[in-house]
């Protein structure tokens, strides 16, 4: 990751305990969910009231589903994910990208393509989380959303050290601290979407493209 002037983080912040290739980690297809279908369900339900009808929507590091509510109609949803047979598999994606955020955070699209971007239990993953919200910011439309939801659960040998480390609380200002890093977002707002004890917790933090 390169480090802004303003940056509280250091490259150890971002190493993992398996360096190496992450396309070889994720050649394997897993099309299994990563939360229960309690939590999927809150996380549709936190999408649908951000999401517009009729929008573009950026699905990024997606999978074989997108968790997107089934009663909005959107123009159309781009997944960009690291397997293609995921992608392959998800049906409500209207374009497939195969790319890894890791090797190159740039984004393949042109500025101000989407109406709105959600991230599902992947942010952990990152390992130049500014860098790629800046490209988010670039791609979004100016006030457009970008949701980013998290649970308690990640593949810890390819998550980052600093998020290993933090609480669920404060994974909600780490990733504020990804938005205000980027410089194109407003002020981020953290919500507790936990659906109950007896579910996998859930989180969201979103911001707006600033004008």
């Amino acid at each position: 990751m390169e480090q802004q002037e303003d940056s509280p983080f250091r490259p150890e912040h971002f190493q993992r305990v398996d360096e190496s290739d992450d396309a070889l980690f994720y050649a394997v297809p897993r099309l299994v969910t990563h939360i229960d279908d309690q939590a999927i369900a809150a996380a549709t339900r936190f999408y649908s009231g951000l999401l517009p009808e009729d929008g573009k929507i950026l699905d990024l590091m997606s999978s074989w589903v997108s968790h997107l509510p089934e009663g909005v109609r959107f123009r159309g949803v781009t997944g960009l994910g690291m397997n293609e047979e995921e992608l392959a598999a998800n049906a409500r994606l209207t374009e497939r990208v195969v790319h890894d955020l890791n090797l190159d955070p740039s984004l393949p699209f042109d500025d101000a393509s989407f109406d709105g971007a959600v991230v599902t239990v992947s942010i952990q993953y990152l390992t130049r989380p500014a860098e790629v919200f800046a490209e988010l910011g670039r791609v979004l439309k100016p006030a457009a959303p970008l949701a980013v939801t998290y649970s308690n659960r990640m593949f810890p040998t390819k998550a980052v050290a600093v998020w290993q480390a933090l609480n669920d609380a404060d994974h909600a200002e780490l990733i504020g601290a990804y938005f205000r890093l980027s410089g194109r977002f407003g002020r981020p707002q953290a919500y507790d979407l936990s659906p109950g004890p007896s579910s996998d917790p859930l989180y969201g933090v979103v911001a707006r493209r600033l004008p």
